[in-house]
């Protein structure tokens, strides 16, 4: 059975409940419905824990997807009991986690808008992300933070528009990674937009996302590394400059 993804359309969703349609042999719990989200594109699946009705708690230690997109699958922690196929249960993100990666990775697209390079990798992290690009060019890592922050300062709405599969390939030029293809073959991509009608950004994007770039707080650049002839590595951390010295 396919699992609906309640978080694609509220990423504030933090509790709901499911029923479990499989049991993994690896002990992995498939639901019809989750809010946990499902590591994918450079951010790290959720954790938390399934309540069920005695009570008892199962710890989710991975939220991973399972052999397609459409399928998500809660691994337990280790010695955690098992449920039943039927039986349903109340979902708790562990949401502190979650949203500090919110955070995050809405200041890596707001660092790829500072930085209009193609992207080359990227990881998520609930303290420091990284962004890769593809540039040769010699940039300020405080002027890069400065950039960041008036954005933030501005206090741009985000929201997440849908198009078809067919509309993503007209037009090939709002994916901003070089490496990585937007998933499709659910027949509808999210596009996750900053600004007045798309004003400051728009690109395709299964993650997580705060509501308004205030909600980011203080970011910064910690350091740029150069990683080849053409490649820089990005590390963000939240805070200022002179918190993480």
């Amino acid at each position: 059975m396919l699992t609906t993804a309640l978080y694609r359309d509220d990423f504030y969703l933090a509790t709901a409940e499911g029923t479990v349609t499989r049991i993994h042999d690896d002990g992995a719990i498939e639901l019809d419905q989750t809010c946990f989200y499902a590591m994918s594109g450079g951010q790290p699946g959720d954790l938390g824990l399934l309540e069920r009705a005695d009570g008892s708690r199962i710890e989710i230690a991975l939220t991973r997807h399972g052999e397609s997109k459409d399928i998500i699958l809660h691994q337990p922690a280790e010695g955690q009991p098992t449920p039943s196929v039927g039986e349903t249960l109340v979902l708790h993100v562990d949401w502190p986690r979650r949203y500090k990666l919110m955070r995050m990775h809405t200041a890596c697209h707001l660092l790829s808008v500072v930085c209009p390079y193609p992207i080359t990798g990227a990881a998520v992290g609930e303290d420091e992300s990284r962004v890769d690009f593809d540039m040769a060019e010699t940039i300020d890592k405080d002027q890069v933070t400065a950039d960041l922050m008036r954005l933030v300062g501005e206090n741009h709405p985000i929201f997440v528009q849908w198009i078809t599969d067919e509309e993503l390939a007209a037009n090939p030029g709002i994916v901003k990674s070089k490496n990585v293809r937007p998933p499709i073959g659910m027949g509808r991509v999210s596009l996750v937009c900053i600004g007045e009608n798309s004003s400051v950004d728009s690109q395709p994007c299964g993650g997580t996302h705060v509501s308004e770039t205030q909600e980011v707080g203080a970011i910064h650049i910690a350091r740029i590394e150069k990683k080849g002839k053409e490649n820089r590595r990005f590390r963000s951390r939240f805070g200022t400059p002179e918190a993480s010295a």
